[in-house]
Parts: C-alpha cells; sequence; structure tokens
C-alpha cells in the first residue's frame, strides 16, 4: 500500500505499507504511518527508556543479517529479535539505548501483575522494495511456557579479530490482533493506550494479566521444497558446506556429528548410543528424548540416520523408507543431513504422517551460524566432536 494518507489508515497483518520513491531517508513510511523518526531498528513514542514514560514501541527489522538472525515463527506466533549491541562494549550502552529498552521491558514483564503502564510494541519488517515496510503484528514480551531466563537473554559473539561481547536475544509473542486500528493508535499517541476503549482484548489480557494469545498459523503445506531446505544465502552454504566437507571422506564419523547437531535443536535428548553398521553401509543411533520435568517426566526412544551428502545430493525413498522400517511403537524418529530430503520422499513422509524430526542443511547452517558465530568456531567445535 502506497497511500498519501497513511497517517489515517489501520494496521492489519502482513500488509505492505510504503512511502515516496525518492530513493533516500524520506521515503520511510513509519514516520507518516506512526509518528516516529526514521531511525534504526528500535523507535518510539515517548521519554526512553523507562517503559512508564514510553508510550509506544516499534521494532523494525531486514530479516538479512545472518549475525543477527530475528526470525518470526508463523506456527507458534513468535518473534526472535536481537538487540542493538553489534560491537564490542557495555550491553546496555548502546547509541539507541535499545538494549536498556529490552531489559526494561522485560523486567516488567516478569512482574506478572497488572501493568499502570505499558507500551504497545509493533513489529515490521523491510520488503525489500525502497524502504517499505510489512506489519508483522502486535507483540508483547515473552512466550507460553517460556520463564524469566529463556526471554531475555544475553548471547556470546566474537569479532574478526577473536574479541568476545554479548548482545541481546529477545522473544516476543505476537498477539492474535489481526487489525490494530487507527482509533487506538491516536489514543496510543495521547498517553492513553491502557485506558483506550479501541485496546485489542488480547493485548489487555496480557497487560493486566500476562495471558498469552498468539497468532498462530498453520502452514498449507508441510512439505518442504529444495529451496526451502537448503541454505538460503552462500554464507549460510558455506556452515553445511563446512560439516559436509569435514566428514565427506568418514561418513560413519558423521554420526556422532549428526547426533550432536540433532542436541543442539533438540537439547531434551538424553541417552544416546551409535549402533552397528548395516549391510548397506549406514549407521544408526539410538536415544531417548525427555518430556516433562523432574520426577514427572518420561523419556520417549528415537532412532537417529544421518546422511552426510553434498548440497545437491539429496536423500532419497530409500534410506527414509530403511529409518521409518526401524521405528517401533511410540518411538520417532530424527533425520540429520547435509543435503535435503527430496520431494518425493518429503510427500510420503508427510501423507504417511510418520513422526520423523526432518533436519536438513539449511536449519543446520542456520543454527551453527546463531550458536557458533563465525566458521572458525565451528570448525573448533567439529574438532572437539
Amino acid at each position: 500500500m502506497i497511500d498519501k494518507n497513511l497517517d489515517s489508515v489501520d494496521l492489519s497483518v502482513d500488509e505492505v505499507y510504503g512511502g515516496s520513491r525518492n530513493g533516500n531517508s524520506s521515503d520511510d513510511p513509519l514516520p507518516k504511518l506512526l509518528g516516529v523518526d526514521n531511525g534504526a531498528g528500535f523507535r518510539h513514542l515517548g521519554q526512553r527508556p523507562e517503559v512508564k514514560t514510553l508510550k509506544l514501541l516499534v521494532l523494525k527489522t531486514s530479516f538479512s543479517d545472518m549475525n543477527w538472525p530475528d526470525a518470526l515463527d508463523c506456527e507458534n506466533g513468535t518473534f526472535v529479535y536481537y538487540g542493538d549491541q553489534r560491537v564490542p562494549g557495555d550491553l546496555h550502552q548502546t547509541p539507541r539505548q535499545g538494549n536498556l529498552i529490552l531489559r526494561n521491558l522485560f523486567d516488567e514483564a516478569h512482574q506478572h501483575q497488572q501493568s499502570s503502564a505499558f507500551p504497545p510494541i509493533l513489529l515490521f519488517g523491510n520488503t525489500g522494495t525502497y524502504r517499505d515496510v510489512r506489519f508483522i503484528g502486535l507483540a508483547v514480551p515473552g512466550a507460553t511456557g517460556m520463564g524469566g531466563d529463556d526471554d531475555l537473554v544475553a548471547v556470546w559473539r566474537t569479532t574478526n579479530d577473536s574479541i568476545r561481547f554479548q548482545n541481546y536475544k529477545a522473544t516476543f509473542t505476537v498477539l492474535d490482533v489481526p487489525v490494530v486500528s487507527r482509533a487506538w493508535v491516536k489514543d496510543i499517541q495521547t498517553g492513553n493506550a491502557i485506558s483506550s476503549p479501541n485496546a485489542p482484548k488480547p493485548w489487555l489480557d496480557w497487560v493486566g494479566g500476562r495471558k498469552f494469545t498468539p497468532l498462530k498459523s498453520v502452514s498449507v503445506s508441510s512439505v518442504r521444497s529444495k529451496q526451502q531446505q537448503i541454505p538460503g544465502s552462500p554464507e549460510l552454504a558455506a556452515y553445511a558446506n563446512l560439516v559436509y566437507e569435514f566428514y565427506k571422506e568418514d561418513p560413519y564419523a558423521f554420526e556422532r556429528c549428526a547426533m550432536q547437531l540433532a542436541r543442539l535443536f533438540m537439547p531434551a535428548i538424553q541417552h544416546w548410543e551409535i549402533t552397528r553398521p548395516w549391510r548397506d553401509g549406514g549407521r544408526d543411533a539410538l536415544g531417548t528424548y525427555r518430556i516433562g520435568h523432574g520426577a514427572g517426566a518420561i523419556d520417549v526412544d528415537f532412532a537417529m540416520e544421518a546422511k552426510c551428502y553434498g548440497m545437491n545430493n539429496s536423500v532419497g525413498i530409500k534410506p527414509l523408507s530403511r529409518l521409518i522400517s526401524r521405528l517401533r511403537h511410540r518411538q520417532f524418529g530424527i533425520l540429520v543431513t547435509t543435503s535435503y530430503l527430496d520431494t518425493q520422499a518429503y510427500q510420503e513422509l508427510v501423507q504417511d504422517a510418520h513422526p520423523v524430526v526432518v533436519i536438513s542443511s539449511g536449519d543446520i547452517a542456520a543454527k551453527l551460524k546463531e550458536r557458533f558465530g563465525s566458521l572458525d568456531n565451528v570448525k573448533i567445535w567439529l574438532q572437539k566432536i
């Protein structure tokens, strides 16, 4: 939507809002849309960084920074956002006080009681066309099942000069509010967000009782294409290729690496062991995955198949069928590959509802980048395995 009347329109989830086409900062639609400045990721109305003096917070992401991979999980209605400390220095001493704002927001959210004042948080993402933005939704700090030690964490990163520093990784819930009305936006701008009769109920439920009502969206198709399974950029591809090159001469050794990769995605994996080789040259791993906590927890058995293939050599029906055939009652499977599962195999997996988790090269690359940062750190990790 390229509209001269941006200051009067409602905000609809996934609607695109465009500004001018001058090729400079004046193209930014957010100042006219919401009255905020045309700065970086953190925009605001009111006085920062205190929660009680902020009227509105706008978070904008490019979705293109692989060092800081902001991510929207449409299925669960959560959004991961990285703070604005991108170089070594004090975690909270950033130019726009973004990390200080994040800390204050989550501190207030963890009070688990009604907030007398809390700024609505509006999420936007770049579209790649001029400075147009897509409205992601109305968000609140935290998520169902995440405690105060999990929803805002300080993660470590390392510069090319091997200097370590920290930045925030924040998890938000995108609320089930398909439209933010212009009437509420006007009330927000005057400092009446909570008292406004136009405030959406899911947001008031969270402000008053910390009740999460996420906007969940189930994928039309659970079958991922090749492009959805492989790395989306040459930079990310380097991470998957590094693993492949490390093990391509000894695929058996990849079994242990595959299990460690699976544990990065599924930390609740407990005991595991590599099983004996099979006639077709492959080997399986068996293990248990813990569900629940403490004395009430249960362990569920799983079997894993690992395939160290080049990026263009897909995993077909035969190895997938081999894994499925070895699953006993109440077991699930994990397929880990440095390539991808071909379309026919993926279709059969989904259509027959087999309980198999697929971890492909794209998944591996993104996780290694997020967890270890540089390729050198990944090499050290591989050598330790």
